[in-house]
This record gives C-alpha cells, sequence and structure tokens, in this order.
C-alpha cells in the first residue's frame, strides 16, 4: 500500500499499473465508511499475494486528482476505487462494499497467479532468444502456453519459435486451438499462413524450376506466388513480397486477393507487437488518461507497407 500525492501520481499509479493494477482508495479522515472500506482493501491486497497494488489517496490533501477522476466517473462521494491498467482508469466503484463484491470487482482486472506466472516465462523466454538460448526459450514458452492456454502472445512466440527450428508437427498442434481465432486476430492470422508456407515449402518445386517457370510466363501466378511461399517459409521475407508484388501490380484480385493476403501476413510476421500503453507524462496539469504506444518502426516494414499501399491504391 502507498500514500498517493500529486508529485509520485504519474510513477506510482500511472506508470506502474503498467505491469500490475492499480486499485487506487480515495478516501478522508472523516468517511467512516472510508474506515471500514480501508482494512479490508489492505487485507485483500496481502491476500491477492502481489497481483494488484492498492494506492490510497486522502481527497482533502490531493483535491485535483480527486476532483478530476471524480468528475471522469460522475461520482460525487467517497470512498470511491478506481482500477488502473496499463496506465489509464479503466473501472470503479463507490461505497465501502462486502468483500465478496469487492472481490468480484478484482476478478475482473487483476490477472490469476497463472496468468502472472506465464508472463514471466514468456518475458524469459524473449531474453533467452535475444541471447541466441532458443532451447530454453522454447521451453519457457512451452511453459508459459502449459500454464496459460489463453495466453495468445506467448502461444504467437512459441508456435514462430518452433516453425524456425523446422519442427512442423509440433507447431501445427500448439496453433490447433488458436486456429479459429485467424478470422478476427491479424497476429494470428499471419502466424496461420506462416504455418501453411512452411508446411507446403517440402513439397514446392526447387528455385531453378519456379523461375524458369515465371521466366517463360510472367503470369504464371501459381508459380510466382509457390515461389513466394518457399521464400517465406525460409525466412526470406522480402524476397517472399517482392514475388507477391508481381502478382498484384498484374492482377490485384488474383485467387480471391490470395497473393495480398499472404503479403499482409509477411508484413506481420516481420512486424513486432504493439507495446502496451505508455503512462501519461506529468504536466502542469493533471492528466489521468496513457499514451498511445507505438510500436517502433521497422523502415524495412515501412518500406513495403508504401509498396503495398502504391501497387493497391
Amino acid at each position: 500500500m502507498i500514500d498517493i500525492t500529486l508529485q509520485n501520481f504519474e510513477a506510482e499509479v500511472l506508470q506502474a499499473s503498467v505491469s500490475r493494477p492499480v486499485l487506487l482508495d480515495i478516501w478522508a479522515p472523516w468517511c467512516g465508511p472510508c474506515r471500514t472500506l480501508g482494512p479490508l482493501l489492505e487485507k485483500l491486497e496481502t491476500q491477492y499475494g502481489g497481483r494488484f497494488v492498492l494506492a490510497k489517496l486522502n481527497s482533502d490533501e490531493q483535491p485535483e486528482i480527486a476532483g478530476q477522476l471524480s468528475q471522469m466517473f460522475g461520482v460525487r462521494s467517497i470512498p470511491f476505487c478506481v482500477m488502473f491498467r496499463d496506465g489509464q482508469p479503466v473501472d470503479g466503484f463507490v461505497g465501502a462494499l462486502p468483500q465478496a463484491q469487492i472481490q468480484q470487482f478484482l476478478d475482473k482486472h487483476v490477472p490469476s497467479q497463472a496468468e502472472l506466472q506465464a508472463e514471466e516465462e514468456a518475458e524469459a523466454a524473449v531474453e533467452l532468444a535475444a541471447d541466441g538460448r532458443t532451447d530454453a526459450a522454447l521451453e519457457k514458452l512451452q511453459q508459459a502456453v502449459a500454464i496459460d492456454p489463453a495466453n495468445d502472445v506467448a502461444r504467437f512466440d512459441y508456435v514462430k519459435l518452433l516453425l524456425e527450428r523446422g519442427q512442423l508437427a509440433e507447431a501445427r498442434a500448439a496453433f490447433e486451438p488458436v486456429a479459429s481465432k485467424a478470422a478476427v486476430d491479424a497476429r494470428l492470422a499471419a502466424l496461420g499462413r506462416y504455418l501453411e508456407a512452411c508446411e507446403r515449402a517440402p513439397q514446392a518445386r526447387s528455385l531453378q524450376e519456379l523461375e524458369a517457370a515465371i521466366a517463360a510466363n510472367k503470369r504464371d501466378f501459381e508459380a510466382r506466388h509457390e515461389l513466394a511461399q518457399v521464400h517465406f517459409a525460409a525466412g526470406r521475407f522480402t524476397q517472399a513480397m517482392d514475388e507477391l508484388l508481381e502478382i498484384l501490380m498484374r492482377d490485384k484480385a488474383w485467387n480471391e486477393g490470395l497473393a495480398r493476403k499472404t503479403y499482409v501476413a509477411v508484413l506481420e510476421m516481420m512486424s513486432k507487437p504493439a507495446p502496451r500503453p505508455a503512462a501519461a507524462e506529468a504536466k502542469g496539469t493533471l492528466e489521468v488518461t496513457g499514451k498511445t504506444a507505438v510500436a517502433p518502426a521497422d523502415p524495412v516494414v515501412e518500406q513495403y507497407r508504401r509498396k503495398l499501399s502504391m501497387t493497391l491504391f
């Protein structure tokens, strides 16, 4: 539990909530229900084992913060609790609620112990992979997915690493539980196309055969797409997109937009996922909303995004 002031609000609430949910308890010394709620929240913070942080704000001493949050949620009474996640206020409740109701509120926003453990394993895997320790990274990702099957970020990294290592059967088995999500999740859709390319590559014609077929007929789109798939599976992403662009320049709608869909999948596999929202910077007046997070631009990815846009439009 930490006491919040205007000086530490940014660091202890906004920034801290990027890594763990922060529950801000707005209270006052003269408020009877506040004196009932406060100890209950402190007990729950202990029971939840660090899965959320309890922060307390005296509304008499910090009227600027209390006023802005009250106005934002349309609340005029205390105790008033606000849940912060990823640098933004996302939910709240008013009054000294019974413990069971508070726990229901917390369980909507606070990750389970399994989810936290899975995130830790996945974060460790990223560091291991960056150091070239792919065996250890793969083990960590496998553990993360086993602990929390709903962690699609860890599953994405797990399947991708399996494919890069040529473990196609294991990759297919790991991807199947989320295959149905590909229709609504661009990264999972791209992963599915990458998986298909890797599975088809061993049966594809040789590079020499494909290049000869294209040299004989530049509109042999089947050969061009097959060549793009071979490049995609081998991690030659720009070469894959170059072949797909040749199809798109000649026939944007070929095979129900297959070239475009494959091109977008390659771009997605090259792109880093967007970072979690960054907390707002402290300024002259308090801001409680987080800034939009933007992934660092990859010049190659941006170049090929422009090429696709110029070709399609």
